[in-house]
């Protein structure tokens, strides 16, 4: 398991396992209706953050995408802002290079 620099990573690291699964999920592993349910409430609690937090989770997202080594989740990851609501004309993603 790795360790984070902050429970803030740790968390998001969480959530994006969780999402990844949902997304992935299958018919007869999870109800798709609940599956979509589950990522709106989480794209309306993620727009709910502060420009600072959204500017925070944008970095860890960029970072954690840049990290990943399985190019369908390296494709979830650079997605997500844009999937969940991340992104206004006031915050955008920073590319680490």
């Amino acid at each position: 398991m790795p360790v984070y620099s902050s429970l803030t990573h740790a968390l998001a690291a969480a959530l994006v396992d969780v999402l990844w699964f949902i997304e992935g999920s299958e018919e007869e592993q999870m109800d798709q209706d609940d599956a979509g349910k589950m990522m709106e409430g989480v794209a309306h609690l993620v727009g709910r953050l502060s420009s600072e937090q959204r500017s925070e989770l944008l970095d860890l997202l960029g970072t954690m995408a840049e990290s990943e080594s399985d190019p369908a989740r390296r494709e979830f990851l650079e997605g997500f802002p844009e999937s969940f609501g991340l992104l206004d004309d006031a915050v955008r993603p920073v590319h680490h290079e």
